[in-house]
């Protein structure tokens, strides 16, 4: 009964995504996160680097705290009002992935560039990637919607789907906590050994659904009727020419399926011998992104609801968590 309680929760949460979305920053539990993290690492200190990295754990720590706080809220509400923490796990379930809002993101991106404005094609770009699009050309602009919808399908889509799957509710949130610190602090400069407790918790945490996301769009490729082959190709020669042990999976499998070169200068190159990517590419990255979305969508459902996975471990601590 569990089980099927689960699938019922995250079909809910899926049909919710698809017919509305994200809700706005105010109302968005990312974006709570967010806020609190912004006040937070202004009092830990960024050197020496030592303190820094404690100061990383700390916030680790801090994130995984609010996560613990849900559950708890989640058991002692549950017995005495079940139907009202039904909606509680529902509103954190669907707030932990972003199916929609990715591809929205690259809608106005695509579109933008169709109708030839460039400048407001680079002002989109800033809800996909914090890519400083200022200087970008309109190609440049087009890969890099390309590649961060590409990323993103496993940060935003198949990672929290595939924790979900394995630990339940805490385990879909616990990710987006992690993803959410790397996104913040985890990079190099100022950051650098503040972030590196989340970066690469990130990592580990990202390599299976980053490889998972590789076989999602082959079998969107498949239903597209694009070259699966090609991208396979482009997948396993070049997935490891970015610096993340993660993010150039679904990268270069764009990329190859796509037979376009994504490019981030002084960073990688994935796919040299493709086309410049342009704005009728980006139309084919977004439906093969949405397709292998929705196949994430469906996989993960059939697997909560047939097996549970692992999901027995959480069972006394009380559904679903």
């Amino acid at each position: 009964m569990a089980i099927s309680h689960a699938g019922v929760m995250l079909a809910l949460a899926l049909a919710i995504d698809c017919a509305f979305g994200e809700p706005p920053n105010r109302l968005h539990p990312v974006a709570w996160f967010g806020s609190l993290v912004t006040r937070v690492r202004t009092t830990l200190p960024l050197r020496p680097a030592l303190a820094a990295l404690l100061g990383g754990v700390v916030l680790l720590l801090a994130g995984f705290g609010c996560v613990g706080s849900l559950w708890l809220v989640d058991v002692l509400l549950r017995a005495r009002a079940p139907f009202l923490t039904d909606l509680l796990a529902l509103f954190w379930l669907q707030a932990s992935f972003a199916g929609r809002g990715l591809l929205t993101a690259g809608s106005v991106v695509e579109r933008a560039l169709v109708a030839g404005d460039l400048p407001r094609a680079r002002a989109g770009l800033g809800a996909l990637c914090s890519r400083d699009p200022s200087a970008l050309s309109e190609s440049e602009v087009a890969g890099a919607a390309t590649s961060s919808l590409a990323e993103n399908l496993s940060d935003s889509v198949v990672a929290p789907l595939f924790f979900y799957a394995l630990f339940g509710l805490g385990g879909a949130l616990a990710f987006r906590v992690v993803n959410t610190l790397d996104a913040m602090v985890g990079y190099r400069g100022r950051y650098e050994w503040l972030g590196k407790p989340a970066a690469r918790l990130d990592d580990l945490l990202g390599l299976v659904p980053a490889r998972l996301s590789v076989g999602l769009l082959a079998l969107a490729a498949r239903v597209l009727r694009l070259p699966v082959r090609r991208g396979l190709r482009v997948a396993w020669r070049d997935a490891k020419n970015t610096a993340s042990p993660n993010a150039g999976f679904p990268m270069a499998m764009t990329a190859g399926v796509l037979g376009v070169r994504l490019e981030k200068p002084g960073h990688y190159v994935l796919g040299a011998e493709g086309d410049a990517p342009t704005a009728a590419a980006l139309t084919h990255a977004r439906q093969l992104v949405g397709v292998a979305a929705i196949l994430a969508g469906v996989a993960t459902l059939l697997v909560t609801c047939v097996s549970g996975v692992a999901r027995s471990v959480w069972q006394p601590m009380g559904w679903p968590w």
